[in-house]
């Protein structure tokens, strides 16, 4: 697990028609470390999916940061393990298409409570792992765009979109003009059939790293306590 610029911890669907659709969708499969054919579309899904396809399919829990100085990647592991340990599986209605600020993500039904909860928990209990921000990570951010909350988030967490700002979603496009977005938008419609939870039940997370060439990989699995 050494030799990796970034680490995280995201929600990955375990094995099955979910992640495969998800793997071939985007181009990237990050548990097993490769690039995939993307499924047969009349549509450019290079482009489409250039953004979201180097992470794999994963909703952010804690997002991407760098190892603090002294800090070895065995000691993030033990704690993520152990912190996992103590979390239930979490149970959501299901999983649907949405569109956020010109993109398209799949986002969970029901109640999300217990799901934001659990994801400011680990933001929190794992930030000691986290090196400060450099101003061109800061830059990057575009501070100036922020609300105050979330340049308040990004001081002290390293990410605006943390605790109270927080939306769980599974990103599937980059920023779309609104013409693509409905032709990307009524082609998943068409790959989704049938392969989305109902219910939604989140029974892992998992530890990524990210490589030289930015691309995330799946480097372990923890299993929540049943």
């Amino acid at each position: 697990m050494q030799g990796f610029k970034r680490y995280a911890i995201y929600y990955a669907p375990e094995p099955g028609p979910l992640a495969e659709f998800g793997a071939r969708w985007l181009g990237w499969n990050p548990e097993a470390g490769n690039d995939l054919p993307h499924l047969p579309s009349d549509l450019p899904l290079d482009q489409i999916t250039r953004t979201p396809r180097k992470y794999g399919l994963h909703g952010t829990i804690k997002p991407p940061f760098r190892l603090a100085q002294g800090i070895d990647i065995g000691a993030l592991h033990a704690t993520t393990r152990a912190l996992v340990a103590g979390i239930k599986p979490i149970r959501l209605d299901g999983l649907r298409l949405a569109r956020i600020g010109g993109f398209l993500a799949l986002v969970p039904d029901g109640d999300a409570s217990a799901l934001s909860a659990m994801a400011g928990n680990i933001v929190k209990a794992l930030d000691p792992f986290r090196a400060p921000l450099t101003e061109a990570e800061i830059a990057k951010r575009r501070p100036d765009r922020l609300t105050e909350n979330q340049r308040q988030m990004l001081d002290q967490f390293g990410y605006p979109y943390v605790l109270d700002e927080f939306r769980f979603h599974l990103t599937l496009s980059g920023r779309l003009d609104p013409d693509l977005a409905a032709q990307t938008e009524a082609e998943l419609e068409r790959h989704l059939t049938g392969i989305l939870p109902r219910p939604f039940v989140i029974r892992s997370l998992c530890l990524f790293g990210e490589a030289d060439n930015g691309c995330f990989h799946l480097l372990h699995r923890y299993d929540l306590t049943p």
